[in-house]
């Protein structure tokens, strides 16, 4: 018995200094990853933490209409810290980021104009996320900002193997409408009522549209919320050119809330 409590202690104190070890080296890893699409160069960010040991759900996450920067980044790694394997995609190509509207706009263009080049822009990218060893392959979901929330809702309607989807402040109007049995996603949006840019008919014709298709869909309006209400830069940007921009620090409180309850329920 007298040789057993030092014994005791060694062991308490050894797993703690293991446990603070691991601790230590457990962190949120990123890093750059480029990928070809019909012969053209894009670059995503994949953000995870290594505290979690084996697989996890991937997220996707597809970036407003000025282009692959720090603000999907910054969200990549929230996921990331949340237990998911993050990717920010690229849907305009390496370095092609938007300094001002017109530009910006150019670039959503030439990827809205051809469905099949933004279908395989995304699945591609999905296809990277898949292949990393730390994500469970077959339990994968798509945030989307701004245009990127038009691009998910629209990889959703063409039948893209996802699990749920995501839109924050995107149009909401189809080139092509969701038919029934074609949607394999849960659907949820989250819409700034206040917003020129989603009229209030464009998301009275998805919600008919939802229904239709009998899809696992909610919608969310927040009241006085404007377009861009997720990203704290969003008034600044909008005082800078004029446009109907606006950070809602309640309404992206409460959508990013949502939104982890939504992926919790869709991987538990």
């Amino acid at each position: 018995m007298n040789n057993l409590f030092p014994r005791l202690i060694r062991w308490t104190l050894a797993g703690s200094l293991l446990s603070v070890c691991l601790s230590a080296q457990a962190e949120l890893q990123t890093r750059e990853i480029d990928y070809q699409v019909d012969g053209e160069t894009f670059t995503g960010y994949l953000a995870y933490d290594d505290a979690h040991s084996g697989t996890r759900p991937g997220v996707l996450i597809v970036h407003e209409w000025w282009g692959h920067g720090e603000y999907v980044r910054q969200r990549a790694e929230m996921l990331a810290k949340l237990g998911y394997a993050a990717f920010a995609l690229d849907m305009y190509g390496s370095d092609k980021y938007a300094e001002h509207p017109s530009q910006a706009n150019e670039f959503m263009q030439a990827v809205m104009s051809d469905k099949e080049a933004a279908k395989a822009r995304f699945t591609e990218a999905l296809s990277v996320l898949r292949e990393q060893p730390m994500v469970a392959p077959d339990d994968i979901a798509a945030l989307g900002y701004c245009f990127g929330g038009a691009v998910v809702l629209n990889m959703a309607r063409a039948g893209v193997d996802l699990d749920g989807v995501v839109s924050y402040h995107g149009m909401l109007a189809a080139e092509s409408p969701a038919q029934p049995g074609d949607v394999k996603a849960a659907v949820r949006v989250f819409n700034g009522e206040a917003d020129p840019m989603v009229p209030a008919q464009q998301v009275a014709d998805f919600e008919a549209e939802m229904r239709q298709a009998d899809v696992d869909y909610e919608l969310v309006n927040y009241a006085g919320a404007q377009h861009g209400f997720t990203n704290p830069e969003a008034t600044e940007l909008g005082r800078q050119f004029e446009l109907p921009l606006s950070y809602d620090a309640s309404a992206d409180a409460d959508s990013w809330h949502k939104t982890q309850q939504f992926l919790e329920d869709l991987f538990r």
